[in-house]
């Protein structure tokens, strides 16, 4: 039986369901996103790819934040619409709004990043026998980068995640795993139509 063609096949159709909620803005993304990651990290674990596993660890804890977070403020919007006082100070539209990202969390972003990268670099050079320490590093740090913006729904997520997509699908090629590049190729073009669809929401 080959478990990385089952594993794979998995990560991909819970992959689909993933990004079709993510793209409706739906709150059960974040109930697939605590399953998929168990895939997902033994699918990495078997093909050397120790960040993106170690990864999965992250996904299942910002799901359980994002579920959280979208949870509450939906909880706020419903306070408002039925007329008792949102303790925060925010109506109901206001509550589970998709927004731009602040410039003035740019510069904290981009630090996030830079020190993931290095650390998790430095991590895998020196304690695996990962043979793309680089890119294996750069894609996690950017996916813990998207994961937190998704929580608060800032567009730009989308964007950073396009990237990651983009340089995913060469990676996993080149680890010989064709489906899930496949199913990252289909996440690089379903993210800019994800963006496209957030962008008009946030100007609504």
């Amino acid at each position: 039986m080959d478990w990385k063609l089952i594993l794979q096949i998995a990560g991909v159709a819970l992959g689909l369901l993933y990004l079709w909620l993510e793209y409706r803005a739906d709150i059960r993304l974040w109930i697939v996103g605590l399953i998929m990651p168990l895939i997902h990290g033994a699918l990495y674990y078997k093909s050397g790819l120790y960040a993106d596993c170690s990864m999965q660890a992250y996904y299942v804890l910002a799901g359980l934040y994002g579920w959280l977070v979208w949870r509450r403020r939906g909880r706020k919007a419903e306070a408002g619409q039925s007329g008792r006082e949102d303790t925060a100070g925010l109506g109901p539209a206001e509550a589970l709004r998709i927004a731009h990202t602040p410039l003035r969390t740019v510069p904290a972003l981009a630090t996030v990043y830079v020190a993931a990268h290095a650390a998790l670099y430095l991590l895998l050079t020196r304690f695996t026998d990962s043979t793309v320490p680089f890119w294996d590093a750069g894609t996690t740090a950017l996916s813990i980068v998207a994961m937190w913006m998704l929580s608060r729904k800032l567009v730009e997520q989308w964007l950073v995640w396009l990237v990651v997509d983009l340089v995913t699908v060469g990676l996993y090629l080149y680890k010989d795993l064709p489906y899930t590049a496949g199913l990252y190729a289909l996440y690089s073009a379903l993210a800019l139509a994800g963006y496209i669809r957030w962008r008009r929401q946030a100007r609504a």
